[in-house]
C-alpha cells in the first residue's frame, strides 16, 4: 500500500521529533538528505539564519538544543505531494514559544526545512479572544474616557516617560513595524521628517503607481479593501497609510527629523537627536531602528561640465512630474523603474523624452509576472485556491536563497517565450535586455543589487514605437545645452534627469551615527559572494536585514512592501523578547565581512 504525503510527512516529524528530544544531533542530520537546507526566522536562532548542509545544521543544534528544547511537532494541515517532492504545513513549540514551518522531503529526507516563531508564550498579542474588552463596567469617580487616556499616553511617551524603542523613518516599513510593536505593547515613536504620514508616496512625480500587485502589498493586520486597483496610485498609499497610522493608533511623530544618534554605554541606552517641529528633543530609547526604505541617499554621478549645464538638473526622487516641461528636451539619464516612468509621463504632456541606458536592464510585462511569476501565491487565483497572505509570505520564505534562483528561473524562461515578439521589438528598438546573471529575473536582482529592472506598466510600447528613444552608452560630460556620451553622441537637452539610484543603506548610519558605526554593521542587503562583482562571502541572508547586527541595539528594517510586512513580524518578535528581559543568545552573529 502507497504511503500518504501526510503518513510520510508525520513519519518524518515523529522520528525528526524523537532524535531532538533525545539531543541525538546526529540522528536528526540523518534525516536530512545529502544537498539540505534549513531556514529559522528567529525560532531557533534568535535569527535569520540558513543552515546548509548537514554539517551546518549540526553546529546550530549543537549550540542551540538545550535552550530551545524544540518539541510537539505535527502537521497543521494535510501534506500534499507533487513530482517527487511532499510538502507539509507544521507546527511545533520551543520553550519559549511557539513556531510553524513548512517541510520538503524528496526520497522520505528533508531537503528544506523553515522554522518560524509565530508568538512568544505568555506575551501572545492581545488579538481575537485575547482583545480587551474596551470598556470600564465599574463607575468611578476620575475615570478616563478612550480618548483622554490616548491623548495623554501620546503626551507622555517622549516627555515624562521614554519610548524603547525609536523607529526612524515613517514609510511604509516604519508603520508596518510600529503596529506590530504596538500590538505587543512596546512604548514605541515612529520619526518621519513629512508633514504627514504618506508624504514619502505623494511627493513622488504624479504618474507614479504601485508596479507590484496588490495582493502582494498588504500592511500587517488589515488588507487592502477587495475593489482597490491592482496597481494604486501614490496619493491613495498616501492616503491608506495616513489612515492606517491613526487607526492602529501609532505614536507617530511628523516633522521630526532625526538629527543624530549616539549610544550611551553607561546609561545603556540610544541618545537620539531630534528637531520635532522646530523644537530640539533628546529621545532616550533602548533600541534604535534605522527604517528608511531600501536604499541610502540618491545618487548623482559627477559629470564634466554639469556646472555649466544652463538647464534644470534634478534626481529622479525629486522629479515633479511631466507637466513643467511640455515642448522641451528632457535627457532621463537611467533605464529602469523610474526612468520609463519619468520618460512616460514626460511624453504624455507632449516634452521630448530621451532615455540614456548605461547598462542592460531586466523587463517583464506586468501581465506576465502576474501570471507566470506570482500568480500561485498573490493573485485573485491564489485566494479563491485558499493562500492567504500571509501562507504566500511563507512559501516564499521557505525557498532558501540559494535555490531560489533555479526555482524562479523556468518563470522567466517561459516569459521569454511568450513574450518573443515583445522582447524582439525592444531589442529592435535599440534597448539593451537582460535576464539577470543567470535568467532568474526580477526578485533575484532586487535581491542582488536593489535595481536594474522595469515592470512594464505601458512604457516600454513608447519605446517600441520610437516615442521614448533609447541611446545606449556612457555619459561622458555635459556643456551648456546638452548631454555629450563616450561616442560623441550629443543630445540636446532643456532638463536633465538623473534617474541614477541610491547609494548603500549605509550611508544613512554614517550620516546619524558615526563612520565607525556604519564600518562596525558592514555592507547592507545582498549576499555577498552571490553578488556580482563583490567578493565577499556567501552569508546566505539579505546582509543586516531585520536581525542583530554587529552594533547592539541597533536594527535595520526596509525592502518593498512584501518584505516589510513579512519581516517586521520576526523583528517585533525580536524586540519584544529583549523588552520582557528574555534571554535572546543570537546564534550565527556574522562579523563584518566587507567595507561599507
Amino acid at each position: 500500500m502507497a504511503t500518504s504525503p501526510s503518513d510520510a510527512a508525520e513519519a518524518w516529524l515523529t522520528s525528526f521529533d524523537k532524535a531532538l528530544q533525545s539531543q541525538d544531533v546526529a540522528a536528526v542530520t540523518d534525516l536530512f538528505a545529502d544537498e539540505c537546507y534549513w531556514r529559522d526566522l528567529v525560532a531557533f536562532t534568535w535569527n535569520i539564519k540558513t543552515m546548509e548542509g548537514r554539517d551546518q545544521i549540526a553546529d546550530m543544534l549543537e549550540a542551540t538544543l538545550g535552550r530551545v528544547q524544540p518539541k510537539g511537532w505535527a502537521l497543521a494541515e494535510p501534506a500534499t505531494e507533487a513530482d517527487g517532492t511532499v510538502e507539509a504545513w507544521i507546527d511545533f513549540e520551543t520553550a519559549d514559544a511557539r513556531g510553524h514551518g513548512h517541510l520538503r522531503l524528496v526520497d522520505g529526507k528533508a531537503f528544506t526545512l523553515l522554522t518560524t516563531m509565530t508568538e512568544l508564550k505568555g506575551f501572545e498579542e492581545p488579538g481575537g479572544a485575547r482583545r480587551i474588552k474596551g470598556v470600564e463596567h465599574e463607575i468611578h469617580q476620575g475615570r478616563q474616557s478612550w480618548l483622554e487616556k490616548k491623548t495623554a499616553d501620546d503626551a507622555a511617551l517622549g516627555d515624562t516617560e521614554q519610548p524603547y524603542v525609536v523607529v526612524v523613518g515613517g514609510g511604509q516599513g516604519g508603520i508596518g513595524l510600529g503596529a506590530r510593536l504596538k500590538r505587543h505593547g512596546i512604548p514605541t515613536v515612529i520619526l518621519e521628517k513629512n508633514d504627514r504620514a504618506g508624504d514619502s508616496w505623494r511627493k513622488r512625480y504624479k504618474s507614479l503607481h504601485l508596479h507590484d500587485p496588490v495582493w502582494y502589498d498588504h500592511l500587517p493586520y488589515l488588507k487592502f479593501p477587495d475593489h482597490w486597483p491592482v496597481f494604486a496610485a501614490k496619493d491613495k498609499i498616501g492616503d491608506w497609510l495616513e489612515h492606517y497610522t491613526a487607526l492602529m493608533e501609532l505614536n507617530y511623530w511628523t516633522k521630526s527629523e532625526c538629527l543624530g544618534a549616539q549610544w550611551d554605554e553607561a546609561a545603556g541606552e540610544w541618545e537620539v537627536k531630534v528637531n520635532r517641529d522646530g523644537k530640539d528633543i533628546t529621545l532616550r530609547p533602548k533600541h534604535l531602528v534605522i527604517a528608511l526604505g531600501v536604499s541610502g541617499y540618491p545618487f548623482i554621478p559627477s559629470f564634466p561640465g554639469a556646472d555649466t549645464f544652463r538647464g534644470e538638473q534634478h534626481h529622479s526622487s525629486q522629479h515633479p512630474g511631466g507637466d513643467a516641461y511640455a515642448g522641451k528636451d528632457v535627457v532621463v539619464i537611467g533605464s529602469n523603474n523610474s526612468a520609463h516612468d519619468i520618460c512616460a509621463s514626460l511624453w504624455e504632456v507632449g516634452a521630448r523624452p530621451t532615455m540614456v541606458q548605461r547598462s542592460s536592464t531586466h523587463i517583464v510585462r506586468s501581465e506576465s509576472l502576474m501570471d507566470l511569476a506570482l500568480g500561485d501565491l498573490y493573485s485573485e487565483r491564489a485566494v479563491a485556491n485558499g493562500v492567504t497572505t500571509e501562507k504566500a509570505d511563507l512559501v516564499f520564505a521557505s525557498l532558501p536563497y540559494r535555490i531560489m534562483p533555479g526555482v524562479l528561473k523556468p518563470a522567466y524562461d517561459e516569459m521569454q517565450v511568450r513574450d518573443k515578439d515583445y522582447y524582439d521589438a525592444l531589442r529592435e528598438a535599440g534597448f539593451d535586455l537582460d535576464f539577470g546573471v543567470d535568467g532568474s529575473g526580477l526578485f533575484m536582482k532586487y535581491l542582488r543589487r536593489g535595481s536594474g529592472y522595469y515592470i512594464d506598466v505601458g512604457a516600454s510600447q513608447l519605446v517600441i514605437d520610437g516615442r521614448i528613444p533609447v541611446v545606449n552608452g556612457q555619459v561622458d560630460h555635459l556643456t551648456e545645452t546638452s548631454v555629450v556620451l563616450a561616442d560623441g553622441t550629443e543630445l540636446p537637452a532643456d532638463v536633465v534627469v538623473y534617474a541614477t539610484g541610491y547609494q548603500s543603506m549605509n550611508g544613512w548610519l554614517e550620516t546619524l551615527i558615526s563612520p565607525e558605526v556604519a564600518d562596525r554593521v558592514g555592507k547592507v542587503w545582498g549576499f555577498g559572494s552571490d553578488t556580482p562583482k563583490d567578493p565577499g562571502p556567501w552569508e546566505g541572508e539579505l546582509r543586516n536585514m531585520w536581525k542583530p547586527t554587529n552594533v547592539d541595539h541597533l536594527w535595520i528594517h526596509g525592502g518593498n512592501l512584501h518584505q516589510s510586512r513579512h519581516y517586521s513580524q520576526f523583528l517585533a518578535l525580536q524586540l519584544k523578547a529583549r523588552y520582557e528581559g528574555l534571554e535572546t543568545p543570537v546564534y550565527g552573529l556574522q562579523e563584518s565581512h566587507h567595507p561599507r
